[in-house]
């Protein structure tokens, strides 16, 4: 223990009477994990956002969406979901409740008072707004009589009525949508930005409404969102419903779906592994700026060994052991790895902070309890 203690003085002695060249020994060291832990910290930052608004859906919330196949998309044809899926589903499927279809009006033009928008218009029902945790800021949303007389009202988020230069409170204003004129029942709370894309840029009507405008004579496309009363029945459920539209669709065995249904689950599992693939490249590419580092504090330790063969040969004959000054130099190496790891470490979570802070509506950013083990362990190791 003794000569473990007085190894660490010595290495710490030299490291500081060597100020200049410790620092630069290790600037590669600080560099390498800098780099590595923000970009490590950015794409976990991404993802830990991600799994933690999936996991506020609820895990026996399924979605339904249409999924072109391939195959289908080289014969020109497009799959769907319709209004009579829906309604299949409800009447085979049990044990669900709270089905909200989403139709969207793709390419309908916004307008007030000679301003014109095209944002996002989609009409759905009053459980949207519980199942996305939406809110009106002011008015009220769309309510079940509102569907059911099709009448034309709407609520709209807050880029639309900045865009379109309502007033502060835009409730009881009228807005044309397509050909349609509709009367403004609410504003929703705004959400700001997410990846650099607006969450406020959309116009919501009564799901009726959307249907009438629409008509039979175009293709209506809608996305189906339901909750499984029981969550461990949820795989049953998702059978049944698979079952159902199957037969719906009059595919034959063998022959692919053309609809999707997806839990949160595997949507936190498929968003998952694209951004884990995602920092391994960029991690892989990063790392090897740590190689560089490790590397020239390996030549500059045996540069150092070379230059200090006067001051071993001393301690060997004053009877110091080769254990112990091989414990010297180790020691050294170990306390400028460890430090280098340490600072780049700190660095690397402030850039990627600062980075994440400088993008608009980019998560922040996330050091995962593994990268940091990485980084030291991988300084440790070199050293």
């Amino acid at each position: 223990m003794y000569n473990l203690i007085e190894s660490l003085r010595s290495a710490l002695q030299s490291v500081w009477a060597h100020r200049l060249r410790s620092f630069l020994t290790m600037l590669g060291i600080i560099i390498g994990v800098a780099a590595v832990v923000a970009v490590v910290s950015l794409v976990q930052g991404l993802n830990h956002y991600v799994s933690g608004e999936l996991e506020g859906l609820g895990s026996n919330n399924i979605t339904i969406r249409s999924n072109t196949t391939r195959e289908m998309f080289l014969l020109g044809q497009f799959a769907q979901l319709t209004h009579e899926d829906m309604l299949a589903i409800s009447a085979g499927v049990d044990g669900i409740s709270d089905i909200t279809p989403n139709l969207m009006l793709l390419g309908s033009p916004v307008s007030f008072k000679g301003q014109s928008v095209t944002p996002q218009v989609f009409g759905t029902i009053r459980r949207f707004m519980d199942l996305n945790k939406i809110y009106p800021a002011e008015g009220r949303f769309l309510s079940p009589s509102d569907s059911r007389y099709r009448r034309r009202v709407a609520v709209i988020g807050a880029e639309v009525r900045e865009e379109l230069l309502l007033p502060d409170n835009p409730v009881g204003e009228y807005i044309q949508i397509g050909s349609e004129w509709f009367k403004i029942i609410g504003l929703m709370e705004e959400r700001g930005e997410f990846l650099g894309n607006s969450q406020d840029n959309y116009v919501i009507i009564p799901y009726g409404t959307a249907r009438s405008i629409i008509g039979s004579a175009k293709r209506q496309d809608i996305s189906i969102n339901l909750t499984v009363n029981d969550v461990e029945a949820v795989k049953q459920v998702t059978s049944r419903i698979e079952q159902v539209l199957r037969e719906q669709h009059n595919l034959d065995e063998g022959e692919a779906d053309d609809f999707s249904v997806m839990t949160p689950e595997q949507i936190m599992e498929s968003v998952s592994n694209i951004i884990n693939s995602i920092t391994l490249v960029f991690g892989g590419v990063v790392s090897i700026s740590l190689l560089v580092g490790g590397v020239g504090i390996m030549n500059i330790m045996l540069v150092s060994v070379t230059e200090r063969t006067r001051e071993i040969g001393i301690c060997k004959a004053l009877g110091a052991h080769r254990s112990d000054i091989l414990m010297q130099f180790l020691i050294e190496a170990l306390v400028l790895c460890l430090l280098g790891g340490f600072i780049g470490l700190l660095l690397g979570y402030g850039l990627g902070a600062m980075i994440s802070g400088m993008l608009p509506g980019f998560p922040a950013a996330y050091v995962p309890w593994w990268a940091a083990l990485l980084s030291f362990g991988f300084a440790a190791g070199v050293g």
